[in-house]
């Protein structure tokens, strides 16, 4: 099937797919903003795996870089997806910055309990994200983008799920 070329792909960059032209488009941007959204996460997680102190410090720091390590992951798989149906993909951080959903947190001192709160909180706004993106994906009948984000909506279910548990207070279901 020969492209319609309406995206901005450069001809050297035009990789071959079965997808229309407009499905690759919207795909792309789909998962863009799930891109710029990792690379969000990733960095606030580190940045707290960093910054975390107090009478938790080494089970905080130790499951934050295993976080911080598994949403990396995730964004070579969710560009290369996107270059292998012949989109394009982030370049840069201003790139990231323009796409990105998720909050930074530049604080000098974030309590340890208010951080694992605020992960938990943007794993749960990732999900939700994945589920939407995946919605989309669905329509526009790409089983492998699908399959895809089916796992990592279990991975950021999984964090969300560790992230709540370490956050709630002694005895309480709070959090």
């Amino acid at each position: 099937m020969t492209k319609s070329k309406t995206s901005d792909v450069a001809a050297e960059l035009d990789t071959p797919s079965d997808l229309p032209q407009q499905a690759v488009d919207k795909i792309s941007a789909t998962l863009n903003v799930l891109l710029a959204d990792a690379f969000a996460l990733y960095l606030k997680t580190k940045n707290f795996h960093w910054h975390v102190s107090g009478r938790h410090f080494r089970d905080y720091h130790l499951m934050l870089d295993e976080q911080s390590d598994q949403v990396l992951a995730t964004t070579d798989l969710l560009a290369e997806r996107v270059r292998k149906i012949g989109g394009t993909t982030l370049r840069s951080i201003g790139h990231i910055a323009k796409l990105q959903t998720l909050q930074d947190n530049n604080d000098a001192y974030v309590p340890p309990q208010q951080m694992l709160i605020e992960l938990m909180n943007d794993n749960k706004k990732v999900a939700a994200a994945m589920r939407s993106a995946h919605k989309v994906i669905d329509e526009l009948e790409d089983v492998a983008t699908a399959s895809l984000l089916e796992n990592f909506i279990d991975e950021t279910e999984r964090r969300t799920w560790f992230l709540f548990e370490a956050s709630r207070q002694e005895g309480g279901n709070e959090g």
